[in-house]
């Protein structure tokens, strides 16, 4: 679907194709099986199965292919280092320009969603990221596994936000609504539902909630 002047496709959770003159992806998992478009660039927000699939990665990756990811991705990612172009590790707070495309690494962790008592399933000190990345001149953040997190109320001039709405390990609806309103992204794209946890009705909620924000659900 356009969305500014971009084509972009939520596949699966947190998975989106970005299309301009390169082809980007985000955290790819349960990509369909068939020929499918080799990725220029592919961003991994953290090391969990649902968001570093080497099954997923392989499936776009060529010799023209760079890999960003988060550092603890590197014990999965590095077998695949002699089958890409490069791959980048950062934790948030670190940057880099990969063929014209700004690539920001910024916090992504949780504050109420907890595994046990006392131990949130994505703690910040584990530096997990998430992503602000400039396409074509248009700011894309893609918040990763995220609580609503003080961070976020610093991101300016985004153009699309993709953001969780299921709960439980993420932001719930109502949360990311909050979040959307407080950032004003001139897009917000619900994501996070429909495969492992969540449903369509997170993201119609979230839409709903989102009093003044441009929610566009894909999928």
């Amino acid at each position: 679907m356009d969305v500014l002047g971009l084509d972009i496709e939520l596949i699966a959770h947190d998975c989106f194709c970005v299309k301009n003159s390169q082809t980007i992806y985000f955290d790819p998992y349960q990509l369909p099986e068939g020929k499918l478009e080799k990725a220029d660039l592919i961003l991994v927000s953290h090391e969990h199965f649902d968001h570093c699939s080497t099954k997923d990665l392989q499936k776009i990756s060529d010799k023209n292919t760079t890999i960003v990811a988060s550092e603890q991705c590197q014990s999965i990612l590095n077998p695949l280092k002699n089958q890409v172009k490069k791959i980048n590790y950062l934790k948030p707070g670190q940057g880099l320009d990969v063929s014209g495309i700004k690539i920001e690494a910024v916090p992504a962790y949780n504050v109420d969603k907890f595994r046990s008592p006392g131990i949130p399933f994505h703690p910040k000190f584990d530096n997990k990221c998430g992503y602000v990345v400039t396409v074509d001149g248009k700011r894309l953040y893609h918040a990763g596994d995220s609580d609503f997190i003080q961070e976020m109320r610093t991101l300016k001039n985004i153009d699309i936000a993709f953001l969780p709405v299921s709960g439980t390990y993420v932001m719930t609806a109502h949360e990311a609504a909050d979040a959307a309103m407080v950032m004003k992204p001139r897009v917000a794209i619900p994501m996070h539902y429909g495969t492992i946890i969540g449903s369509r009705d997170d993201a119609e909620s979230f839409k709903f909630v989102a009093k003044g924000v441009n929610v566009l659900i894909l999928k």
